[in-house]
């Protein structure tokens, strides 16, 4: 799956850490390119165009790491995931309503941290067999072949977890889905992680695609998109 052209930027200020990133990465094929401040990341991301962002939310300088995401997140839907050292329900609420994929806690394995890369990037450039464009009502479209979704013909910004929990619903309209059963269906057997995770991303797809998507709260269990 990873070649040399697969661009990994990583964001952090600490050269110990970034340097072992960086090392495991090229071991498993990556392309990466380090940054040590906000300012310096979003010149990478745009020189490099990168197929995934590791960013520390710590930096040194004016823009912290969720500043990155919100300037990253208005342009391009590159999945990203989060290095901290600050292990705060909030801070991870945070993140991932600003549109990060993933939460990497500090010290953190390097083995560990390249499986999730790796794991998030299967999901975005796996081949599906279903069609490639589902009908949600009558305004919402979703597109798996270009991984976009449209409400009445205008496209609709979502982050890479966004994208693959709607489409996971959409796969199984109809039927009321346990929180547990979404981790596994969209982050994985590999996720680490609590249950919180999916109502962050859920609140975030019913507030960026609106009244139009019919997601319905199953109480005691979970969703369902009908």
């Amino acid at each position: 799956m990873a070649n040399d052209e697969t661009v990994v930027v990583i964001v952090e200020d600490d050269p110990n850490i970034s340097d072992l990133v960086e090392l495991y990465l090229r071991r498993d094929g990556f392309r990466p390119y380090q940054a040590e401040t906000g300012e310096r990341a979003l010149e990478v991301i745009s020189e490099r165009n990168p197929s995934l962002i590791l960013l520390d939310v710590g930096l040194p300088g004016e823009l912290d790491g969720l500043d990155v995401c919100r300037r990253v997140r208005a342009e391009s839907a590159v999945p990203i995931i989060f290095l901290t050292a600050r292990d705060d329900e909030i801070d991870r609420v945070l993140g991932l309503e600003l549109g990060a994929d993933d939460y990497v806690t500090k010290p953190f394995s390097p083995r560990e941290l390249v499986a999730r890369v790796k794991a998030i990037l299967r999901r975005v450039e796996a081949p599906r067999t279903q069609p490639t464009a589902i009908e949600l009502g009558n305004t919402v479209v979703l597109d798996s072949a270009r991984r976009e979704v449209t409400v009445n013909d205008s496209p609709v910004a979502l982050a890479t977890r966004e994208f693959d929990l709607l489409r996971y619903l959409a796969e199984n309209r109809g039927i009321a889905l346990s929180r547990r059963q979404l981790l596994d269906g969209v982050w994985g057997d590999e996720w680490i992680g609590d249950d919180r995770t999916v109502d962050v991303h859920v609140r975030q797809l019913r507030k960026k695609v609106g009244d139009d998507l019919s997601l319905t709260t199953v109480w005691g269990v979970g969703y369902r998109l009908d």
